[in-house]
């Protein structure tokens, strides 16, 4: 069978107009007659509030202020569960949640406009950290409780594997919350059609989860919503929760008008999602040869104020704590947690990113205990065709792990790598110098 793209060099479909400049991306875009928003949010992490906007719908060019109340369907949404509120009815659960838009016929008008805005808030008790979320007595952030998954693997026998292991390691590890810090921060245009169908234009990676979410929070079908993806200039999985598409959706229907918001980047980093902050406690057994006989992890994610895809990265982060590595026996709990702090969700990597932090610490030490090299130890414990992971799945194909370790030891090292090696590396160089050279054609 002959490929047209696999394999093949293949002109990018927006190649052309990125690297000229001509990209439209949605802070570019304008329309007649059109009005702008700005964004209400929190300075509470967890507290209920009463809002009044009476003085900033007073104001000249203010065409209006939409609360909760102006959400003509479901004030929800999530890419899981709906545990978002499009804009908050009466508390707020982190800092930075949406509680009201002002729309107005320019962006300076509804930034001042913003500042008349009055709200009470009456503060509840707040949790950050997600050990402590998980006690019984400890606030609940929506009301029930705070753990929002339980992923387990149980494999073989972790206790009696640890009776007869030669050196045991215990340790806790660590890892913070990351933005994604793309370039082009958050921002859309919204508009009616002569058709009645609702159209909004914003950078996201999920237009199909788009258009349920505000064909449901409109109260219409979902033909009746039509999602446009412009140019996206970066995402990396923090653009596919919802920001303000639903805010823009709403008011361009309840004014007849177009509707643009755009972000600057403190409200951004307020706006969309962070790589999960994971605690992972790692027990770990080898045999006096080095052989990995145990691993007992247990793995607590902070959500933050909503779950995102919490399920999903805290699965894969129990899947993957055992690294690259054959493992016999084997007990895991990873838990998804909800606090009061900025909300996790998607992020390169989806929970695979954050375990060999521990994971990799964990074989350098088992190393040091038994005087062993590093990259031995490693050798004798990592996958190959035909291993079975802690979940039983079987290793059938594309397992470069050892050549992978070979080159990496050569270039610490200064060694030369093996013929076979030597050959797959310079294939790899040829077919780099002929993409280059396609490219090099391509742009002249």
């Amino acid at each position: 069978m002959a490929f047209k793209v696999i394999g093949e060099n293949v002109l990018r479909v927006d190649g052309h107009t990125k690297v000229t400049g001509g990209a439209k991306y949605p802070a570019d875009l304008e329309m007649d007659n059109m009005l702008y928003g700005k964004t209400l949010r929190s300075i509470k992490a967890h507290a209920n509030f009463t809002i009044d906007t009476k003085k900033a719908e007073s104001i000249e060019g203010v065409v209006g202020v939409l609360t909760a109340e102006d959400i003509p369907g479901k004030n929800c949404h999530g890419v899981l569960f709906k545990d978002h509120e499009a804009l908050c009815e009466s508390k707020v659960r982190r800092i930075g949640d949406p509680m009201a838009v002002v729309i107005a016929e320019s962006e300076r008008i509804a930034s001042k406009a913003l500042e008349s805005i009055e709200v009470v808030y009456e503060d509840l008790e707040a949790v950050f950290d997600p050990e402590e979320a998980m006690k019984e007595d400890a606030p609940k952030i929506h009301g029930v409780d705070n753990t929002v998954f339980h992923f387990k693997i149980r494999r073989g026998d972790v206790e009696k594997a640890f009776e007869e292991a030669a050196v045991i390691v215990e340790d806790t590890y660590y890892t913070g919350a990351v933005d994604h810090a793309f370039l082009q921060p958050e921002a859309g245009i919204a508009y009616e059609e002569e058709d009645g169908t609702l159209t909004v234009v914003a950078a996201t990676q999920y237009p199909h989860f788009d258009r349920i979410d505000i064909a449901g929070a409109l109260g219409l079908e979902e033909e009746q919503v039509r999602i446009i993806n412009p140019a996206v200039g970066g995402a990396f999985g923090g653009r596919e929760d919802l920001t303000l598409q639903i805010h823009l959706a709403v008011a361009a229907k309840k004014f007849q008008r177009p509707v643009k918001m755009v972000y600057d980047r403190k409200e951004s980093f307020l706006a969309h999602c962070k790589r999960h902050p994971i605690t992972m406690h790692c027990k770990t057994a080898a045999d006096k040869d080095g052989k990995l006989l145990a691993l007992k992890a247990r793995i607590v994610g902070d959500t933050g104020a909503y779950a995102s895809w919490a399920v999903n990265v805290l699965r894969k982060a129990g899947v993957h704590i055992t690294g690259p590595y054959e493992i016999p026996n084997v007990w895991v709990d990873s838990y998804a947690v909800y606090t009061n702090n900025p909300f996790s969700g998607a992020m390169r990597g989806f929970g695979a990113t954050q375990p060999p932090i521990a994971h990799e610490q964990q074989m350098d030490r088992i190393a040091e205990k038994l005087g062993m090299d590093p990259f031995t130890i490693r050798r004798k414990n990592l996958f190959s065709l035909g291993s079975k992971t802690a979940t039983e799945q079987v290793l059938k194909e594309s397992v470069p792990l050892g050549r992978c370790l070979d080159a990496l030891e050569a270039a610490m090292n200064e060694k030369p790598l093996p013929d076979k090696d030597i050959n797959y590396l310079e294939d790899l160089k040829a077919q780099q110098l002929k993409k280059e050279g396609f490219w090099n054609e391509k742009i002249r």
